[in-house]
């Protein structure tokens, strides 16, 4: 390859149903190819998210990667040494860069070869093409990243880099013909700064990637948005990020099976507005409260929740529409109004509430469980609160599991809950989190019964003078409960503040009715509507 000048590299079409072909060709199959004054080939980049209708069809084409010795699997088998000498080197170049306030890329990446950081190559037109490459991908991160060289993550990634480019690139370019081939790499999965660098790296240097996701997830757009360097091909479904599949899926599909999901896929999608039972049990529930009219309560209360407003399903997230409202005193028409609350309190998945509190307070020191949950950003991170030994509801299916911890991290994030004494919102968020590693078998089952997208579970109190008062641990639970998107509906007949002593008004309807009922009690359906609802049933 001495005889060029330059090199020029040029995308090849990524096809959904022709990429594999397309990337065990060799450079001379492929078009352009060209070697003249300037060699030019074609490489193949890009994310392929999602799923085809047939995952095991996707996991055997990914097993059949994995198995060719041509191909490079990096997210199975990252090497993540490094040498302390060339760790040493690179800390070195660092301080340098801290004492200049910051070096030019040109300066930074001399500095780097000073200290024998990158890897060499006999071909002069390859390593100066190595070299040229790694300084436009630090410029890209420059651009970024607002303080550049000085961001706290930099340091980090260019360690990476570093290790990465001599325990995998080096090795690569030395043992094969480049005129032949370029280093053919898959990656799988999620992916950190550090990784999504390095697989930019190898792009630009024209090795062939392809990034596969999936559950759809594109972190890749992070550093390509435009696709200027890689291309997006979305299979028409999603699934779970299994495993990789180093060992050959040993279940094979029947062609009725795969009808079945295809038919699936075109009749059940996100935005389909037709949707199966359960098809949203592995989503994540985030509710949005409706304000209502005192009459518009009870109407909205019978419908699904794909029938209300503002109902939306996105990548791996439920938006559900959801009731939380106090009704003051009683109403005129007793009838109307015993019937109302009757009717609520008999629906379908509704828990009605006559005694209070109806929650054990927690009361033992959470804060080591706390702080041992928090990911980089100070927030409850759900995959390590589901992961840890202290989680309660491991015999839940996964997905009831991570809703009811995204919930949790959510409530702790924006805590509601009215600080007392000199609490500080730490503790709130504290003990908010403590409330919610507790939760009694009643309330989890009214949460396992929630199909995001059918009838909304409901939870009805009746609070009174003579049946006890709401306590902080019970506001804990209704906010954990309003979150997930299930109704809450309080009565209160004589008009007092209950639920308004640990939860601000602002986040509930307020309905006052005409008359105030002082020990009043619960008035049970007569015996006639009773045995009317045996019958029904």
């Amino acid at each position: 390859m001495s005889n060029y000048r330059n090199l020029q590299i040029t995308q090849a079409k990524l096809d959904s149903d022709k990429w594999k072909l397309t990337l065990f060709k060799t450079l001379p199959e492929r078009t352009p190819y060209e070697k003249s004054d300037e060699y030019r080939f074609c490489q193949l980049s890009g994310r392929i998210l999602g799923t085809n209708h047939d995952e095991t069809d996707y996991y055997l084409n990914l097993h059949e990667l994995y198995t060719s010795e041509k191909i490079h699997v990096l997210s199975e088998i990252l090497d993540k040494s490094i040498s302390t000498l060339r760790f040493q080197g690179v800390q070195k170049v660092h301080m340098i860069n801290q004492k200049e306030k910051g070096l030019s890329v040109n300066r930074f990446v001399a500095f780097l070869e000073g200290e024998r950081l990158i890897p060499t190559h006999p071909n002069n037109l390859v390593h100066r093409h190595i070299r040229q490459t790694l300084i436009s991908v630090l410029e890209t991160f420059q651009q970024n990243h607002k303080d550049g060289f000085n961001h706290p993550e930099f340091r980090r990634v260019l360690v990476d880099i570093i290790k990465w480019s001599w325990n995998h690139l080096n090795g690569w370019l030395e043992n094969i013909n480049l005129e032949i081939e370029m280093p053919r790499v898959i990656w799988y999965g999620d992916a950190s700064k550090s990784q999504l660098y390095f697989l930019y790296y190898l792009m630009k240097l024209g090795c062939d990637v392809l990034i596969f996701h999936p559950e759809g997830k594109d972190e890749f757009a992070e550093i390509d948005p435009k696709q200027n360097i890689s291309q997006i091909v979305t299979y028409p479904a999603t699934g779970k990020l299994e495993p990789f599949p180093k060992e050959k899926p040993d279940r094979q599909s029947t062609v009725a099976y795969r009808a079945t999901k295809e038919i699936n896929n075109v009749l059940f999608h996100e935005g389909s507005h037709l949707y199966k039972p359960w098809q949203f049990r592995n989503h994540l529930p985030t509710s949005v409260t409706l304000k209502t009219t005192y009459d518009e309560l009870f109407l909205i209360a019978k419908e699904p929740a794909h029938i209300r407003q503002n109902f939306q399903v996105t990548k791996g997230t439920v938006l559900i529409p959801s009731i939380f409202s106090k009704i003051m005193g009683v109403s005129a028409n007793k009838k109307e109004y015993w019937d109302r609350l009757q009717k609520l309190s008999e629906s379908k998945n509704t828990e009605l509430i006559r005694n209070f509190p109806f929650t054990k307070e927690v009361i033992a020191n959470h804060k080591f469980h706390y702080q041992h949950a928090l990911d980089k950003e100070g927030k409850l991170h759900p995959k390590k609160m589901v992961e840890s030994n202290w989680w309660q509801y491991k015999h839940l299916p996964e997905g009831i599991q991570l809703a009811i911890a995204h919930v949790i991290s959510n409530i702790c994030a924006s805590p509601k809950l009215i600080p007392k004494n000199n609490e500080k919102v730490e503790d709130v968020q504290l003990y908010l989190f403590t409330q919610a590693t507790d939760i009694a078998p009643n309330h989890l089952n009214l949460m396992q019964l929630f199909d995001y997208s059918q009838d909304v579970p409901k939870l009805v109190l009746f609070n009174t003078e003579i049946n006890g008062s709401l306590s902080r641990s019970d506001a804990a639970r209704i906010l954990l409960f309003n979150e997930l998107g299930i109704d809450i509906v309080i009565y209160n007949p004589p008009g007092h503040n209950c639920i308004e002593q640990f939860i601000d008004s602002s986040m509930f309807d307020t309905h006052w009715l005409e008359e105030m009922s002082f020990q009043q009690e619960f008035k049970e359906p007569s015996f006639l509507k009773k045995i009317f609802k045996s019958i029904k049933f």
